[in-house]
């Protein structure tokens, strides 16, 4: 086959000519939104690997540095899939990955209360509800019983959450063992040590980059923050922290120059996932309530992430719904159910599209390009098990500020809605937990429409799932009143 011919028969497939674009703009496109989102490969494992189990394990079972690097490869690997099973069939310039704020409450919410291999059970049993829910027509109705501000202070609350554990991880913010104040800066109110320097450095970077409007600039703070740390410690031999609060030393990892930056992938983690062990770990009642939790997060974000890529890519209709989207909502809720068997959370769409869309690709051969370039990243795992903790934060804060910008759009003098959604917001950092801060948000909403006489303006879903909350929240007494 010619190229001439090749170039045609994508041409037609992709309907490049047809949207305004060319196969050039399609491949730089690709590149670009990979070069955005990249980071991702690295954002991962320090969430989810940074974590253990309630059974105190890492994930894979082994020592935290290999289950960074098993995160990492996984990662990669399923977005690469995905991103590429996106363009070929939906044909829409979205990639996508493991949802950020997803993975937080998998790792923060649910892992702390059973095995992993549960946990992301509950991750595919979520994947295949929404799959079911999108194939009925019914995830429309669930979209339109939550009130849009709650839905924007929830993705503002874990944006909260994620910069808050960034700082935490870092060692800016710090328990101070007294009362008052419970938390404080550093160590005895001073920022200090090598590692909180890096930290600062990788966060002023990133923020340059970002200001200046720099591609990739999230990843090249990674990467470039992570050479400053190796040279760091080789000078300074400050060493590990070994979980000493109070230590001046590295969080996680001693950053080190790695024996080898390629190597064969181990994607392990692939199928290490018990679907139905979570409803023994914690119950029925809790382990519904999460299962909805992660519904609900991944439900409205794919929504919006879509229809504003199409909005910018001018591929929207007249009511502002994008060209195929019932195939995207498909290929979406299939990435659900990926992430969770693979081990790395749920995947969904990324926003981060928008850069890719922003430099002319306007098909899913854009999103072909992307998925190709993480399906080579996967070799490059090993990278990822020497990149200390503090160069990598820095791109949490960053994130955080990305998703708490939605907060203008919340009626801040409207009580039944501001309130609620406050309540979402606060909760979310101050408990240290995504789904006590929905939970609250929920109620009080609720709460609020009855005290005021509106309580028929409730959805019946939300009482519903205000109940569950309710449930949710005085388990204990009711357990202890039942036993």
């Amino acid at each position: 086959m010619s190229t001439q011919t090749a170039t045609g028969s994508l041409d037609r497939y992709f309907k490049i000519s047809q949207r305004g674009s060319t196969v050039a703009r399609e491949l730089r496109g690709g590149v670009v939104t990979f070069f955005t989102m990249a980071y991702i490969i690295v954002l991962n494992p320090i969430i989810i690997a940074g974590v253990q189990d309630a059974d105190g394990n890492y994930l894979g079972g082994g020592s935290q540095a290999q289950a960074f690097a098993l995160v990492a490869a996984a990662t990669a690997l399923v977005a690469g899939v995905m991103s590429i099973l996106m363009g070929a069939v939906a044909n829409f310039p979205l990639a996508m990955a493991t949802g950020l704020g997803l993975n937080a409450f998998v790792a923060y919410s649910i892992a702390s209360q059973m095995t992993w291999a549960d946990a992301m059970g509950l991750v595919v049993i979520e994947g295949i509800i929404i799959l079911v829910l999108v194939l009925t027509g019914f995830r429309k109705a669930v979209f339109d019983a939550v009130p849009l501000p709650l839905k924007m202070a929830i993705s503002v609350g874990i944006g909260l959450f994620i910069a808050l554990v960034g700082l935490v991880n870092a060692g800016v913010v710090r328990t101070t063992g007294n009362p008052s104040p419970p938390i404080g800066l550093g160590i005895g109110g001073e920022l200090s040590g090598w590692p909180v320097f890096v930290f600062c450095i990788g966060l002023v970077l990133m923020i340059s980059l970002y200001a200046r409007g720099v591609r990739g600039a999230i990843l090249i703070g990674i990467l470039a923050t992570t050479v400053i740390a190796v040279v760091v410690e080789a000078i300074t031999d400050t060493g590990s922290s070994g979980g000493d609060p109070t230590s001046k030393g590295w969080n996680l990892n001693v950053p080190t120059s790695p024996e080898k930056f390629v190597d064969m992938p181990d994607f392990s983690l692939l199928g290490d996932f018990s679907l139905l062990g979570s409803f023994e770990s914690v119950g029925f009642v809790t382990a519904v309530l999460l299962v909805f939790t992660l519904l609900l997060a991944d439900f409205f974000d794919t929504m919006g992430t879509m229809t504003a890529i199409g909005a910018e890519a001018d591929l929207n209709d007249e009511d502002g719904t994008p060209e195929g989207a019932q195939r995207i909502l498909v290929i979406d809720s299939i990435g659900a159910v990926a992430g969770g068997a693979a081990s790395v959370s749920s995947n969904t769409a990324y926003v981060e599209s928008a850069s890719g869309v922003g430099d002319g690709a306007r098909t899913g051969l854009a999103a072909i390009v992307t998925g190709v370039l993480f399906l080579l990243a996967t070799v490059f795992s090993p990278v990822v098990a020497h990149i200390p903790n503090e160069a990598a934060v820095p791109a949490l804060v960053l994130v955080g500020f990305l998703m708490m910008q939605q907060v203008s759009e919340i009626p801040w003098k409207d009580i039944e809605l501001a309130l609620p959604a406050f309540l979402t917001i606060a909760l979310m950092p101050f408990t240290y937990s995504i789904s006590v801060g929905i939970g609250a948000g929920f109620l009080s909403y609720v709460l609020i429409k009855v005290v005021r006489g509106k309580a028929n303006q409730v959805h019946l879903l939300m009482w519903i799932v205000a109940a569950l909350f309710l449930v949710y929240f005085a388990i204990d007494p009711i357990t202890r009143w039942l036993s």
